[in-house]
């Protein structure tokens, strides 16, 4: 996938689909963030770019989920901001559903490790992005 402002995206967007609310909890459990810092951290981390279409709907889900709250701060040269933090309730959806996920990438990572089925293509190198740890702060 290639945007067409720039340039192309590390993984296809389903993937990324399947693994974003994960993923914004954990950037959250880092520390206390703001809607623009997560989109930067996410793609920093290696995920591609998360537009703000798609990110802030997400984190109104996880704030009615309750999985994260939110204080709105005055800027310090512009305008406030909405800062989010995780909650317990967040962070136990992140331990449960963050080994649902790892089981679920070892599984499919163990599928598609199969022995050679006759065919030969050329291994496209794999990206090596950063891990998204929960238990680290900012």
């Amino acid at each position: 996938m290639t945007p067409a402002d720039g340039p192309p995206e590390p993984w296809p967007a389903q993937w990324l689909r399947g693994v974003l609310d994960l993923a914004v909890l954990a950037v959250i459990a880092r520390g206390q963030t703001y809607g623009y810092r997560i989109g930067n951290d996410l793609r920093e981390l290696g995920l591609g770019t998360v537009k703000g279409g798609t990110l802030y709907p997400l984190l109104a889900r996880l704030e009615e989920i309750g999985a994260v709250a939110t204080t709105w701060r005055e800027g310090e040269s512009g305008p406030g901001r909405k800062w989010y933090e995780i909650t317990p309730t967040g962070r136990d959806r992140l331990l449960q559903e963050g080994a649902r996920w790892r089981t679920f990438a070892r599984l499919t990572s163990e599928l598609t490790n199969e022995p050679d089925t006759g065919t030969t293509s050329a291994a496209a190198p794999e990206p090596t992005p950063r891990t998204l740890d929960a238990g680290a702060q900012r």
